[in-house]
């Protein structure tokens, strides 16, 4: 089968800041099930570092534009047979914090030298320039942290293939002129058709100009993105290379996802066994210290505390929120304003309302079993993976039609009902009315128990796993060594 080299900022359970490390942690081993030669190079942060027990030093080197010294070290990726390497540069990861931002949730002033180092250590194993005795056929690159590794292998006749996947096109790694220079980078790539933008050095731009194949993370995501109004300023550029893109949904693990075995909650249940996610709710409710009320639905919402999420719609939601028999429960952190006024309107104590800022990966799961809705009002969403989980544990999502969201969540209506396709409800507009409209509507089904019952054993019930999407990459991949023969 195919040997792929996956190159990411982050892979669960190493290290996850979002759905990038879950995606990380789950397509290679998917991919590695069936019989691909798989490896996975992220960066050595201390904190990955520090938990790896015995890894092997697979090479050591020094990157000649940088300076810096490198040691590559071997490892398994946990919970999988997935060799796993990480560049392990003291300079640049060995500090506390996490892949993006330090202790203090402020960016790495040096963030473009990091990945950059990255880049070029990838580029270098790639090409057989550091020896490990192993070369891939394709070089999957994840975001705009690896954007540099298709721009750095394109001028090298004998590279591997090249694929590029967007996880969020919103995040571009945009830097001054002066970080171009700084980071030794070829002449040549500075141009409009290379990594110039407005003047500005993209990472973005070298996956999306030199990749062989583009992918983003979801069918939906794949057609916005050529679009203006979801492009971030790259949409003719997408346009020009839509014949290269593709769009192909994230799976999730099943494994690490599964109400019946999950190691975070109280009491586990299935499809066939459902009547036990009501003492997660209990467990919930005492954990976030809401009133335990069995018969109150509890809507959740987990995620970073950014305008894409639509957090600022939740805000101005709560009001009318707080007028209706319903318990919201938050996790999240990101914009400090959004927050403080989070805590704020807890500490009012106007609503059955818990609010947790930070994020913790056991709470997230203790969410998605006891909550009865899931809320994501996103303003764009490539794939999602959140309303997949929830949907899975029986937690209806209430979504914006976007993106991954519109491919996945079927809205709640008399047609999908009597189909039993339905799996979520669908907000209709991107404002708090339309939001607290969604929300009503999802009520009036709670308390129809017939309807209420079918909605959660189809949403139970879905198909959630990585088995179809691998296939198509694996036809992706096919397709891309077979063109370059």
């Amino acid at each position: 089968m195919y040997r792929i080299l996956f190159a990411a900022s982050e892979a669960y359970p190493l290290v996850k800041t979002g759905g990038l490390g879950d995606v990380m942690g789950s397509l290679p081993a998917a991919l590695a099930a069936l019989d691909c030669d798989v490896r996975l190079v992220i960066p050595g942060y201390r904190d990955v570092v520090e938990s790896v027990v015995a890894p092997i030093i697979k090479a050591e080197f020094t990157i000649p534009e940088t300076g810096h010294p490198v040691r590559l070290l071997e490892t398994t990726l946990p919970g999988s047979d997935v060799v796993t390497w990480l560049v392990d540069c003291p300079s640049l990861y060995g500090r506390r914090g996490d892949p993006y931002n330090d202790e203090h949730n402020i960016p790495w002033p040096d963030t473009a030298q990091r990945f950059a180092l990255l880049c070029r250590a990838v580029h270098a194993i790639s090409l057989g320039i550091v020896e490990t005795g192993w070369l891939p056929q394709i070089v999957h690159c994840n975001d705009w942290q690896t954007g540099l590794i298709p721009a750095l292998l394109s001028q090298s006749a004998d590279r591997p293939a090249t694929v590029f996947t967007i996880h969020n096109l919103a995040y571009q790694g945009v830097f001054p002129y002066d970080t171009f220079v700084d980071l030794k980078l070829p002449e040549y790539l500075w141009s409009a058709d290379g990594l110039e933008f407005y003047e500005h050095l993209s990472f973005i731009k070298g996956g999306l100009i030199f990749s062989d194949r583009i992918t983003t993370v979801s069918p939906t995501y794949a057609r916005e993105i050529q679009s203006a109004e979801f492009g971030a300023g790259l949409d003719g550029l997408l346009h020009q290379r839509s014949e290269k893109i593709s769009g192909i949904l994230n799976g999730i693990d099943e494994q690490v996802w599964d109400p019946a075995h999950d190691e975070f909650i109280v009491a586990h249940y299935d499809a066939d066994n459902i009547d036990r996610k009501a003492e997660n709710k209990q467990s919930l409710q005492k954990i976030l210290g809401l009133q335990e009320k069995s018969d109150k639905p509890l809507i959740a919402f987990v995620h970073r505390l950014t305008d894409q999420k639509g957090v600022d719609l939740v805000i101005g939601a709560l009001p009318e929120l707080a007028k209706l028999p319903v318990q919201l429960a938050i996790l999240g952190t990101g914009n400090p304003n959004y927050e403080q006024q989070l805590v704020n309107f807890a500490e009012q104590q106007v609503c059955d309302i818990a609010v947790r800022i930070g994020y913790s990966e056991p709470l997230s799961h203790q969410m998605a079993a006891g909550a009865d809705f899931f809320l994501m009002p996103s303003r764009f969403e490539p794939c999602g993976l959140a309303q997949i989980h929830n949907m899975r544990y029986g937690t209806i999502p209430i979504v914006r039609s976007v993106g991954g969201l519109a491919d996945t969540v079927t809205d709640t209506n008399p047609q999908t009902i009597a189909a039993g396709t339905a799996t979520g409800i669908v907000i209709d507009g991107v404002d708090a009315e339309a939001l607290v409209a969604a929300i009503r509507r999802a009520l009036e089904i709670y308390n129809q128990p017939y309807v209420w019952s079918d909605l959660l054993q189809s949403a139970m019930r879905g198909s959630y796993s990585w088995r179809d999407s691998v296939d198509k990459y694996l036809g992706l991949y096919q397709s891309l060594l077979a063109s370059r023969r």
